[in-house]
């Protein structure tokens, strides 16, 4: 079958391969491959920085926004075929750590975990895929053509989970939230906060195109410049950073309300900053200010994403992908336009 691989660590090496059909061991699903998105880990992962081989293996087959169709499933599995599926990302360490022991292996503490298309797991941008059936997620099948948006949901249904946890630790009456940056995570995480039912506000530097329109069409208040001027005018008690831009964190928190929870869902690049650490240090603890970091999700995540996306409007959800590329063109997909907001490589049209 065809997949897009890469030699890990190595620029230039991201190529459409041949590799060997994945055979299904007891308790897998074998899948028809559809389609995934692109990221920036894939980016990164493309551009040499970043990713791990299989042991025995000097390519990886990238992908970790996936979509398929189930092929065949064991009878006991709970799937069939025709099922539409995602496969989980991460897959708990060996040890395990408490965290993976419980379940949470989105919070693994000691790193030895694996991860579809990035860490010493083949992924999903292939013909044919296989996944465990206990780390499979069925998807209503209306979402056939967005599924692969239920990675990046998962990341934000686990910063709204973790904002609402740590607002519980005491009276909790949140009313606005500002996210800052409107790509996928971004919009995502607003879609999530409309469905909470709470006034969205959105930053981001352009001014006009899809961005400012799909916030729009959420019902949300688009921001664009400064981020006191969006604070300003938001008065959020929620800030969902999600531009990883290292002086836009500083700002989120240094600009955070009284009480506010400031979530950071991006990764910022090696940058530095001069910034008055005590000052910082006195506001958050004089403001009773709480920061957060989230990133990754484990399978109860992934099941709220899931319901999530089957309550969105699916016609919003197609505007969030700016372009589909097929397979052959791969090239295609990993060349930035400023206009992007996801862009999806197709594996299979006449199977979707």
């Amino acid at each position: 079958m065809r997949a897009l691989t890469v030699v890990p660590g190595k620029k230039n090496s991201l190529a459409v391969t041949t590799v060997d059909d994945p055979e299904p061991g007891a308790g897998e699903l074998l899948v028809t491959g559809l389609a995934v998105g692109v990221c920036g880990t894939d980016h990164e992962i493309a551009d040499g920085e970043y990713g791990w081989a299989p042991p025995g293996s000097d390519r990886l087959v990238i992908g970790h926004e996936s979509l398929g169709r189930v092929r065949s499933a064991p009878p006991d599995s709970g799937f069939g075929p025709g099922d539409l599926v995602v496969g989980v990302v991460r897959r708990p360490d060996p040890v395990p750590c408490g965290a993976c022991a419980h379940g949470q292996f989105d919070m693994c503490r000691n790193g030895r975990y694996t991860e579809r298309g990035i860490k010493e797991l083949h992924g999903y941008a292939g013909e044919l895929w296989t996944v465990p059936a206990e780390y499979a997620i069925r998807l209503d099948p209306e979402l056939a053509e967005v599924g692969m948006l239920l990675e990046p949901t998962t990341v934000v249904a686990k910063a709204w989970q973790q904002v609402e946890r740590v607002g519980a630790r005491a009276w909790f009456e949140p009313h606005r939230v500002l996210i800052t940056g409107a790509g996928p995570i971004g919009l995502l995480a607003a879609l999530l906060g409309v469905q909470r039912g709470l006034d969205v506000h959105v930053l981001d530097r352009v001014a006009t195109g899809r961005k400012p329109e799909l916030v729009a069409e959420l019902g949300a208040t688009y921001h664009h410049g400064r981020i006191d001027d969006a604070v300003a005018a938001a008065r959020p008690d929620i800030i969902i950073e999600a531009t990883g831009v290292a002086s836009v964190v500083f700002d989120a928190i240094a600009l955070a309300d009284n009480y506010g929870i400031v979530c950071l869902t991006g990764v910022s690049s090696s940058h530095q900053l001069s910034l008055d650490a005590g000052s910082l240090n006195r506001d958050i603890v004089l403001e009773n200010t709480a920061i957060v970091g989230s990133v990754n999700a484990n399978l109860d995540h992934y099941a709220a994403a899931a319901r999530d996306l089957a309550k969105a409007d699916v016609t919003w959800l197609r505007r969030l992908i700016s372009r589909r590329v097929p397979l052959a063109r791969f090239e295609d997909a990993f060349t930035r336009r400023p206009d992007d907001v996801k862009v999806v490589i197709d594996l299979d049209d006449r199977a979707r």
